[in-house]
């Protein structure tokens, strides 16, 4: 390859590398429309706590749809150190991800907070319809679980032993 060729394609190669910076700079995008993308900052979620306790226990933020009602529904929880869940299930599946912190769960119908296992952020937990389970942070860890949880509803939430509270404190 000659001198002056090699000048050629170093200068063409040039033109071509700088075409989509060019065209990107005099593009113009269409500015979003918050009724097609709708966003809720997290200053913006709308959390609703246990009241039952009057230090931080579990909270809900329910994103989309109702798990109380039929269809699709999607919801933050966040549990926060020293509370579990008591054992308990539901009719239908659901679908969870860890967003933040660990969660510690298990199966089964007794209780035994020992017996966790943790499941760190990053996760995927599938909850199977009807099997009793139970879940949340043991006392000692120093910051909440936040879940993401997707599935049909109704759940039809249901404790194994009604006469127990639903949350538990360690």
């Amino acid at each position: 390859m000659t001198q002056s060729s090699l000048r050629r394609e170093i200068l063409l190669t040039a033109l071509v590398s700088a075409l989509p910076v060019t065209l990107a700079a005099t593009a113009s995008a269409t500015p979003l429309n918050p009724e097609q993308t709708i966003i809720r900052l997290p200053e913006q979620m709308q959390w609703k706590s246990n009241h039952a306790f009057s230090e931080p226990s579990v909270d809900n933020c329910l994103l989309a749809g109702d798990p109380n009602r039929p269809g699709l529904y999607y919801q933050l929880v966040r549990w926060w150190p020293g509370f579990m869940s008591a054992p308990h299930h539901y009719t239908t599946d659901r679908f969870c991800v860890v967003v933040s912190g660990t969660w510690w769960c298990n199966s089964g119908a007794d209780f035994d907070p020992g017996a966790c296992v943790p499941v760190p952020a990053g996760s995927f937990v599938h909850r199977v319809a009807g099997t009793p389970h139970y879940d949340g942070v043991p006392r000692g860890h120093d910051k909440p679980a936040v879940i993401a949880i997707c599935g049909v509803g109704p759940v039809n939430f249901a404790l194994i032993d009604p006469s127990l509270p639903g949350v538990r404190r360690l």
